[in-house]
């Protein structure tokens, strides 16, 4: 549970209207071993509209700038998918103390009330040319017992992250929409400094790849586009490097299955061909209780290297359970080879998944510090009944070539007390990572607590901040041999490509 609301904040601005956003100070949980600062609570469920589950938000992105962290997550998520409403948590400094509200007139749940039924993938950037927070994410309308209608994309903007506008369109295509991501150009060299660019996918032409424009902070928004090979695919994550060329990671679906990027190079006027990072293995986590996919997190540093991370078996016999796996590029469009993280030994049988990688973006080359937050299962061979669910947090500083060894930051948690839905039960499809400062990073993740009582839940956002400690030794394993195009037992083969939807 939340405290009262804190007496003070750090400056007027932080205190948001009523029904907006208010400044909260937050219980911490009990620290697990290796999270000697605690986690600290960052919002929690208010709705009690009966038509979605409550005490529950999943999903979290983050962005940092400037000594700001915003994060915005899904509050009160249905069981076919969306939420009541955006929320968001922001805070500055050491993050004593945190403005918390949800985004206005979204949905009917709002205040104020908007025209959709559901909100759902939340994402986060800044425009340093406009001085705007954005908060991009999906519009359902959906009527009561109907099959997913019309999905927009609309973004919320605010100049300091705490008050938020009424909602514009990104793109209201009269379909099914899904999986947006946004990314602004803030590099003061780069030609098209003050652009900024939404990825999502049209899931009702088979998750057709989009790419829209704003050069105005967000308040209008081009004509979406193609990628040159009309690729198909989606969890498309936009990163723009410091001469402003966009880089499109994403997970590719039907004929173009595997990671794959596109890029621009003129400011996103046009969209080049998609390449191949790299196949996919991944194995359906929880035999496939837990929703999850191999989508792409991708960060870069200070000199426009692109890491990408993403949940895969390949290095594991037999593909029994998902690693972490790391691809680098320096342009887009050429990929080293896939890397295991070494979070835990070769043959270890913990499941790793739902991944969220951060980069300090100050950081250069060989030495660019990297975090990791992801979840986990110590033991991948359990059940419903038995798994334990973790959230757990490794760090590099040299680039990817080594990693620290593994902290806990929370766990474990019974499946039943996580939310489900049609998909599965439900942390999210992704989460997040930002640095706030050169030796410190900070990531948003949900943690499920025991329910109050049977049918109920008690599953929110939290954060801590974690020292980037890890990457003075190599390790080494010895994976075992994965032949591209040969699935193992129990891969995933793609053939519900679609799973991850709103």
């Amino acid at each position: 549970m939340l405290t009262e609301l804190a007496r003070r904040a750090r400056s007027p601005r932080w205190l948001g209207a009523i029904g907006v956003a208010v400044a909260l100070a937050l219980s911490a949980t009990p620290a697990a071993a290796g999270n000697e600062r605690g986690n600290v609570q960052i919002s929690e469920d208010p709705f009690t509209n009966a038509t979605s589950q409550h005490r529950t938000e999943v999903e979290p992105d983050t962005f940092a700038f400037g000594g700001t962290w915003v994060s915005a997550f899904q509050v009160g998520r249905f069981f076919d998918g969306g939420a009541s409403d955006i929320g968001f948590s922001t805070t500055n400094g050491n993050g004593d103390h945190f403005a918390q509200g949800f985004l206005p007139g979204v949905t009917t749940f709002s205040q104020p009330a908007g025209p959709y039924d559901r909100a759902s993938d939340a994402s986060v950037a800044f425009d340093l040319r406009h001085h705007v927070w954005l908060i991009s994410f999906l519009a359902i309308h959906q009527p009561p017992g109907q099959p997913t209608g019309v999905v927009d994309v609309l973004a919320s903007r605010s100049l300091d992250g705490v008050h938020w506008g009424m909602p514009v369109p990104v793109a209201t295509l009269n379909t099914f929409l899904d999986k947006n991501w946004t990314v602004c150009d803030n590099s003061v060299f780069s030609p098209h400094f003050g652009n900024c660019y939404t990825e999502f996918d049209i899931a009702s032409q088979r998750d057709l790849e989009q790419m829209t424009t704003s050069v105005d902070g967000g308040r209008t928004w081009g004509a979406p586009q193609a990628s040159a090979d009309a690729v198909h695919g989606l969890g498309g994550q936009p990163l723009v490097q410091p001469n402003g060329r966009v880089v499109v990671p994403f997970e590719g679906v039907g004929a173009t299955r595997g990671m794959r990027a596109f890029v621009s190079n003129d400011g996103g006027q046009t969209w080049g061909t998609s390449v191949v990072i790299s196949l996919i293995a991944a194995r359906r986590v929880g035999g496939g209780t837990v929703r999850s996919s191999p989508l792409p997190t991708a960060e870069l540093d200070a000199l426009g290297n692109v890491y990408v991370v993403w949940q895969d078996c390949r290095f594991e016999a037999g593909c029994g359970f998902n690693d972490m796996v790391l691809s680098t590029s320096r342009d887009g469009t050429t990929w080293s080879a896939v890397q295991r993280i070494p979070a835990n030994p070769v043959g270890s049988n913990v499941d790793h998944f739902i991944p969220g990688l951060g980069v300090d973006q100050l950081s250069i080359g060989d030495h660019a510090r990297l975090a990791l937050t992801y979840y986990t299962f110590p033991n991948a061979s359990c059940t419903v009944a038995t798994c334990q669910l973790e959230v757990a947090f490794v760090t590099s500083r040299n680039a990817g070539a080594s990693w620290s060894q593994p902290k806990v930051l929370t766990g474990p948690m019974s499946l039943s007390w996580v939310p489900v839905t049609n998909q599965g039960f439900m942390v999210a499809d992704y989460i997040s990572t930002s640095f706030m400062g050169a030796a410190h990073a900070r990531p948003a993740f949900m943690i499920a607590s025991p329910p109050p009582a049977a049918g109920a839940f008690q599953q929110a956002a939290f954060s801590t901040v974690e020292d980037v400690d890890g990457g003075d030794v190599a390790t080494a394993d010895d994976p075992v041999q994965f032949v591209p195009g040969t699935p193992a037992p129990g891969v995933d083969d793609g053939s519900n490509d679609d799973d991850n939807g709103i």
